[in-house]
């Protein structure tokens, strides 16, 4: 059962009033079982609610997204079974972050290609367990860099001075997740902030999603302390963002958002046609779909 006190996503969210151009993809979110179907992992740290393929679907097209990026989280371990299984539902319309150990085997790695993974992910954040050791996860991304695949990190703000070495090191395209975790309460001129920025500017391999602000906001929906960081990352980053729901928002207590109103906030972050156009088309389609449609 889902753990408890924790929320389940947004029963009906709303119709969104911005209209998504054609293409637009949703560049983080998830699938969790049915646990029946595919198991927790046994070692996970949070149990979610279900949330299976056809639900994320219905929401892709209820939001007027094209496509989806779906990334492995913690709860399912290194068992991309579900995760595998949405991919090959979705008629190419979705792509694949994995998450493997260092010991995968290239067979392994090449039957994922297949299924549509283009990434893995390493995450550092102490209350998701410890990430392998950092030369190992050096060595399995120069592997993974081979099949044109990028590796998507997760941390937060306080852990990025001691991770800057090894983000610098990857061979490979980098997608930090949910804009590297900045504190709001501080100011977006900050030290920590800066310290974010100046890395994106000094390393052009690194891209980061301007997602989450359910999970970053002190103050709740609609979110106004988050929005000014958001927009700051898409102004200046213009060729390097991307945009997610993160459905169906594991670990929620506070607060369920309404997808619909997440989607809704996108003219706020990305006030012109040429940014939404990078932001939701064409930056995660270099990534994911580098072929084309």
């Amino acid at each position: 059962m889902m753990d408890k006190n924790w929320l389940c996503f947004h029963p009906a969210p709303k119709k969104p009033a911005f209209p998504m151009p054609a293409g637009a993809v949703d560049a983080h979110c998830h699938v969790f079982g049915p646990a029946e179907e595919f198991p927790y992992a046994p070692e996970r740290k949070y149990t979610p609610c279900d949330a299976s393929k056809a639900q994320l679907f219905a929401l892709r097209d209820h939001l007027g997204i094209a496509r989806n990026v779906i990334v492995q989280a913690s709860c399912h371990g290194r068992d991309n079974a579900a995760l595998v299984d949405a991919l090959q539902a979705a008629d190419g319309r979705a792509r694949g972050v994995a998450v493997v150990g260092p010991d995968i085997l290239d067979a392994e790695l090449q039957s994922l290609h297949i299924a549509g993974v283009r990434g893995v992910r390493f995450a550092f954040l102490k209350r998701l367990g410890k990430a392998a050791p950092k030369p190992e996860l050096l060595k399995l991304a120069a592997r993974v860099a081979k099949l044109g695949w990028h590796v998507v990190v997760y941390f937060e703000a306080d852990a990025l001075i001691e991770l800057t070495p090894f983000l610098e090191a990857l061979p490979c395209a980098v997608v930090v997740d949910h804009m590297g975790r900045p504190d709001m309460r501080k100011a977006l001129d900050g030290a920590d902030f800066q310290r974010f920025t100046a890395l994106m500017r000094r390393n052009k391999n690194i891209h980061v999603k301007v997602s989450c602000p359910e999970r970053l906001t002190h103050v709740g929906p609609p979110y106004s302390d988050v929005i000014p960081y958001a927009r700051h990352l898409v102004e200046t980053f213009p060729d390097r963002v991307l945009w997610g729901t993160d459905w169906p928002h594991p670990n929620m207590k506070s607060h369920m958002p309404d997808d619909g109103q997440l989607v809704d906030l996108i003219p706020e972050i990305a006030p012109t046609k040429a940014l939404q156009q990078a932001l939701l088309v064409d930056n995660p389609m270099r990534l994911y779909w580098p072929e084309g449609a």
